[in-house]
């Protein structure tokens, strides 16, 4: 294809080949240059050629990819930087352009969608997004827990389908029992709640069970967690929110 702008902005979904939109597939196979973190760099090494650069780092360096994708861009390079799920929710789209923006650099970008971590897990799950749904990450990295809880606060009251990302780790273990203990002030104790571990990956696993019941030792920062509503319910083994419409 031919590429006409200089900065493709990329979601490359959960992870797998089969979940790349066509033109992010054909995207990363013409760019100069991949720029991402070295564990979504190894997703789509695939489709890498031998002639493309590729440019990872760790964890907690965006900033710096996202400067060398930048920076590549501005120096004439055909470049992509790439997100899991998609890049414009919790992704690398808002500091890219907040760069660009500040420092005015003349670069042509375009963010090529992909799909998210809350629609991957709801596919697998059943239908528990057929509502008013919010999503939600329980990291406080770069939000106060404060902040964090007032949200949680306002989703539970409102009757939100809640999705939960960055839910738990090593770390931060106590985030995801205080949303428990909001959500039950607010909900059913029966209410259905499913978490998808790894969805689109290798090693893939589900569970749907209750708020109540929330198994908080077997979340960690590789799942999706899904609060259902008032009205979500589990039918032959997946949990459906209606829409409203008369079946």
């Amino acid at each position: 294809m031919q590429l006409n702008k200089d900065l493709y902005i990329i979601g490359i979904g959960p992870g797998n080949l089969a979940d790349i939109s066509r033109k992010a597939y054909q995207v990363l196979n013409e760019v100069d240059v991949i720029v991402g973190y070295k564990k979504y760099i190894e997703c789509i090494k695939e489709l890498t050629r031998e002639k493309q650069q590729l440019y990872s780092t760790g964890m907690r360096k965006e900033m710096e990819r996202v400067e060398k994708a930048v920076g590549l861009a501005a120096a004439g390079k055909k470049v992509a930087l790439i997100s899991s799920g998609d890049a414009g929710v919790y992704g690398m789209a808002g500091p890219a352009f907040e760069l660009i923006a500040k420092n005015d650099i003349a670069i042509e970008v375009e963010v090529i969608a992909g799909i998210t971590a809350a629609n991957a897990a709801a596919a697998v799950l059943g239908a528990p997004l057929m509502h008013d749904y919010v999503v939600i990450s329980l990291s406080d990295i770069l939000t106060p827990w404060d902040q964090i809880k007032k949200r949680l606060k306002a989703a539970a009251e409102a009757d939100f389908i809640t999705t939960l990302y960055n839910p738990r780790s090593s770390r931060r273990k106590m985030q995801l029992q205080e949303t428990q203990k909001i959500f039950l002030k607010h909900r059913s104790p029966d209410t259905p709640v499913g978490i998808v571990k790894s969805v689109g990956r290798d090693g893939e696993e589900l569970m749907i069970t209750t708020l109540s019941e929330l198994p908080l030792e077997k979340v960690d920062m590789l799942t999706t967690v899904i609060i259902g509503n008032s009205n979500t319910y589990v039918a032959a083994n997946k949990i459906i929110t209606p829409r409203g419409y008369k079946i």
